[in-house]
Formats: structure tokens, sequence, C-alpha cells
């Protein structure tokens, strides 16, 4: 994607992912590479780095398998940042003391600090930043200058105060350390601290625009493609849409393909809208596949969530490997697959925990016939959405709420069948419907309505009834890495919630998800 800008290796942190988000909106191009990186690897690396960044993880240095610093990482003298985990690693390394905390510090702090460095320039010391760890550094030993501790109730000059050092610089070289997260929102000026350390300790200038996206993108589609022949899936989703739209403008048109496939799991009247907003933003060579019974003969019986996103993704390559049979020359699959679907999958060797396993990823066989073409394979979903807009695509596009490869297979709890596809699809067709007229579907990152096995009694009148459960889920996020349960007005909810009822007899009791992402993630299964 981009020669230079900062290297992040992944430890196994949740927040991974953002530290790259948070540099890119900043305009330094970043990239995740596994913590188990070797040095034959990384200089065979195109992208080299001007500085690097160690993430957090779940593992405790103190433990005899944890996760180690590579050994020839510290011997390239690049500016190197550690961010919790990856600070109490340079801070063992370096002699500093680590001790296990009596209990985990979660939550925000404030910071404290008696002496100037150029990583936290124009740095507001009174804004709060966000910790989440368990060991810390008791002492930093003879090789580092501790630069701030996280402040408490008592006088910061009180000999019994119990603050936890959360900066630390080395004395001789440009390694730095933080037990903070400024990657995260909650650190409200996380990217002042990041944008710093490439700026001052790094000693560039951004690199990182939609244009220059762009044009990577292509260069990377033309080099992978080469003379062959592309098989796009698409969705009609905000990824799928946008990555064939590419590749429409990159590729001679004999050389792709596009193809849709109806799997029975959309949202109401779905199919003939994808299929129009396809056509209208300029795709050509559009197949259109029916495959309904053959999904849902396949899911049958399946409860199991990672079961049902690989059954699907396992068949969605089948039904793609026979129409390539019908089409001369197909050599490659491509697929609006994010760089957070490859890591939430735990792709490429990441030393993350599997979240759960997208189709388009953990959910591919190992039998797959086509080479993959993922353009957008880097990106995150807000960088996609200025694609978008740069190649002309339309508000209505562009702007659609994300919607899961797997569709209505999860946000069905457990088994899934024609009818309780029919009830969801009624049920989510209102809520997004009453959003709109409320004018609150572009003010929220992602909506929808989800069907739980769980029945319950009710009054129909004077009858008794005793039917579904469905649950509302809306959520306010900038990126989908983590997010809130979005505020609704009770009298919009109550509005909504009496109109699935009275146009879904089947439902007894409507319900609304007020979880935040973590610990929950944003799609129920």
């Amino acid at each position: 994607m981009q020669k230079n800008g900062i290297l992040i290796l992944d430890f196994g942190s949740q927040y991974t992912l953002l530290i790259a988000k948070a540099l890119r909106e900043c305009s330094i191009y970043a990239e995740v590479l596994p913590s188990n990186l070797n040095l034959e690897t990384y200089q065979k690396l195109s992208f080299k780095p001007h500085g690097i960044i160690l993430s957090g993880g779940p593992d405790s240095v103190l433990d005899e398998n944890s996760q180690q610093i590579p050994d020839w990482l510290l011997k390239q003298k690049l500016p190197t940042l550690g961010i919790c985990y990856g600070m109490q690693l340079i801070g063992k390394h370096f002699g500093a003391t680590v001790v296990k905390g009596k209990s985990r510090e979660f939550g925000q702090a404030k910071l404290t600090s008696k002496q100037t460095d150029p990583l936290f320039t124009d740095f507001d010391f009174d804004s709060p930043v966000w910790m989440s760890h368990g060991d810390h550094l008791e002492t930093a030993g003879d090789s580092f200058d501790v630069l701030a501790h996280s402040s408490d109730k008592k006088s910061v000059d009180t000999a019994k105060s119990k603050r936890t050092i959360t900066a630390i610089k080395h004395r001789g070289l440009d390694i730095y350390g933080l037990q903070f997260h400024p990657e995260v929102a909650h650190s409200t000026q996380g990217k002042t601290i990041l944008k710093n350390f490439y700026l001052h300790i790094c000693n560039q200038t951004p690199n990182w625009t939609s244009k220059n996206t762009i044009q990577a993108c292509i260069e990377a589609c033309k080099k992978t493609v080469g003379s062959g022949k592309v098989l796009m899936a698409v969705s009609g989703g905000v990824d799928s849409s946008v990555a064939a739209t590419l590749l429409s403008r990159t590729l001679e048109p004999d050389q792709l393909h596009c193809v849709f496939v109806d799997h029975g799991l959309l949202r109401k009247d779905e199919a003939k809208w994808v299929e129009e907003n396809l056509k209208k933003a300029g795709i050509k060579n559009l197949h259109v596949i029916q495959a309904q019974k053959t999904f849902l003969s396949k899911l049958a019986g399946v409860s199991d969530p990672e079961k049902k996103r690989k059954i699907i993704g396992e068949t969605f390559i089948e039904t793609f490997d026979r129409l390539t049979e019908s089409i001369e020359g197909i050599t490659h699959l491509g697929q609006g697959t994010l760089y957070p679907d490859v890591i939430e999958s735990a792709g490429s060797g990441h030393q993350s925990k599997v979240i759960k396993s997208h189709h388009n990823v953990g959910g591919l066989p190992e039998h797959m016939k086509l080479k993959l073409v993922e353009p957008f394979r880097m990106l995150f979903k807000d960088e996609v959405r200025e694609v978008g807009r740069e190649l002309g695509l339309p508000e209505n596009l562009v702007d659609r709420h994300p919607f899961p490869g797997p569709g209505l297979a999860i946000r069905i709890a457990g088994e899934v069948d024609e009818e309780k596809i029919k009830i969801l699809q009624q049920a989510d067709d209102i809520f997004i419907r009453g959003l709109r007229e409320y004018g609150l579907y572009d003010k929220i990152w992602q909506a929808f309505a989800v069907f739980l096995p769980v029945k319950s009694v009710g009054v129909t009148g004077d009858n008794r009834a005793y039917g579904w459960t469905i649950c509302l889920r809306a959520v306010a996020a900038k990126d989908g890495m983590t997010a809130k349960s979005a505020v609704i007005d009770f009298a919009v909810l109550d509005s909504i919630s009496k109109e699935i009822i009275q146009s879904t007899p089947e439902v007894a009791r409507v319900l609304y998800d007020i979880t935040s992402k973590p610990p929950a993630t944003i799609e129920w299964e």
C-alpha cells in the first residue's frame, strides 16, 4: 500500500487496529504485522518503516511463555514506542522492574508530569487517558527517565502516593513507553501523542491521503491480477460495491465479472435494491444467482455461529466455482475484505485472539481454486467510504450501514429457517424505516434487528399470545472496532416496538440492546 510509515507489531491487543487507524487519521500510513515477525521476513518487506510501535496484549511479561520483543528488532535502531504490554516489554528488556498489580487498572485517568518532551508537544495534561492493564512498572531502572505518572487524589509530592508510571523515555535511544492506550477514543488527545511520535521522534512528515489510497489500491490490483480475470463477489454493501467499482476502472472490461448471490439471508427487498444500484453504479457483466435453497438446506439444524459462518463461506466459494466453469479464464476471486475482518479472524499469523471468523476470511475453504484479489484488505471502513466518494458513487450507497456477508444467519440466534427469516426481515425493515422517518439513520453507525429463539407470553386483544422475541440493536461508533449503544429517544423506540408487534403477530416482545463493544461485539453472532 505504501513504502514508508509506522510498523505496528501486534501482541494480541483488541485495540491494535485502532493504533493503525488513529495514525492514518493523522495522514500517517501504518501497517500491522504479527509480533513473531522474523528478521528474514522483515528484510523482504517492500514496506520500510520510519518507526515501530509495540502494541498491548493479553500476556504478562512476567510469565515464562509470554510473547517477547524479536531479538533483531531493537538492533534496527528505529524510533520505537511501546504501548501498555509493549512498554512493559521494553522496560523489562532494559532493566526496569515490572510487577503484577493487586487489581487491574481499567478506565480513564489523568497524567501528571514535571518534564517536557517532544512526544507531548501540544498535549493537554488535563485531558483523560485510557488505562487497561494489570502489570505495571514499579521502577524505571537506570536506562529510562520517567516522563509522566497517572494522578490520584493525593498530592503528586506525597511519598505514599500510589501513582503509576505512565510514560518513559530511554536516556540514549529514541525508545519510549506509554502505560495507557493513546489509540482509543477515551484518550481524548491520544492522537496528538501518536502524531508527535511520527513528526518529532521519527522526524517525518505525513504521507497518506485518500488519493494515494486509491492509487495504491489500483497498483496492487493490477499487480495481483495481471492478465487474468476476476470474479468479483458483490453484496450491495459499501465495501464490495466500492471494490467492484474500483476494479471496473482498473481492469479491462473483459477482465471483470461481478456476481451477486441471493442466499436467502438478505434484508427485505434487498436483492432488487442491490441489483438496481449496482447497475446504476456502472457495474457491467453482472451475474445474479438465486441460491436460497442451497444455503438454507446447508444451514438446516446448525446453531453454532462459527459453524454457520464457515458453512456460508464455503457455500459462497462452491457457488463461485460453479460459475467460473461457464466463464473462460477466471483466475481470481475479488472480495470487499477489510483490515478489521482480517484481524478479528486472526488472519495472516496475527497474535490476536479469534473473535469471530468472517465468512470472507476465516470461512474460506483451503481447497479454493481461485486466487484472491482484495483491494481493501489493508483499509478501514471510513477509508473505503472516502474512496467511494472519490470515485463518485452516490451517497445512498456509500453511507449505507454495514451489513454482514452471512446476512441474517448471524442475526438469528440459533437455527435458521424460512419462517424466522421472514419475521426478522419484517421487524428489521420497520426498525430501519422508523430511524429514517425520525432522521436518525445517518446519525447511527449501524442498526438492525435480531431474532431471539425465546418465546414469551403476551396479550393480543383479549386473547393470550405466545410469541418470539425481537431485539433491536443500534450503535454509535467511529470505526466499528469499539462502539456504544446509540441513545434513541424512548418515544421513538416505543413507536417502532408497537409497529413491529402490530405488523408481525408472531412476535410477542421487543427489546433494546444497550451493551457496548467491548465487551460485546456489534453483531450478536
